[in-house]
């Protein structure tokens, strides 16, 4: 029997950075190597994406320009419904929908030039963290938001090198600290 290559299969399936999926996947993993914590793995399907000293982290992520042929730049929107949110800890949904998450980061990975977007650079890539508590307060059954109202929120624009510290401020805010 053959046995397959891990690096081989990671080349062929994840190529496309921009690919809506992977972009999300690879925005998280930005968002963890920004806090430092690279060795904690992604969890599937867990009510949040990050998990980090009992901080739960939701990142969202998007881009002017998509994998395919594109007649006009996408609109940049992010999902913020609440949900039903999976426990991977205790197997468990909720019982009603809600955002499980205390931060939000919204990743957007600018540009609009096709043949000089590189998402693993990440000075491509402007940062909107926020608190869950003011989308609780100022939007709560939405489901989706533009960049425009999510700036309206007053999220604390960022770069990579003070995400972290965006983080915990908002997770404190959110916390009541």
């Amino acid at each position: 029997m053959t046995h397959l290559d891990k690096q081989d299969f990671l080349a062929w399936a994840y190529d496309d950075l921009l690919t809506n999926t992977t972009r999300g996947v690879l925005a998280e993993y930005i968002v963890a190597t920004a806090l430092g914590t690279r060795d904690t793995k992604r969890v599937e399907w867990d009510k949040y994406d990050l998990n980090i000293d009992g901080v739960g982290i939701e990142v969202k992520s998007a881009a002017y320009v998509q994998t395919w042929e594109q007649t006009r730049f996408s609109v940049i929107s992010f999902d913020i419904r609440p949900t039903t949110g999976w426990d991977a800890g205790t197997n468990t949904y909720a019982a009603s929908p809600g955002r499980s998450a205390d931060v939000y980061v919204f990743c957007l990975l600018n540009g609009t030039d096709r043949q000089n977007i590189d998402p693993l650079d990440v000075e491509q890539w402007t940062f909107y963290v926020l608190p869950t508590s003011v989308l609780n307060r100022k939007v709560p059954v939405q489901r989706m938001i533009r960049l425009r109202p999510l700036l309206a929120l007053g999220p604390h624009q960022c770069t990579y090198d003070d995400l972290k510290a965006a983080i915990w401020a908002a997770a404190a805010v959110n916390r009541g600290d």
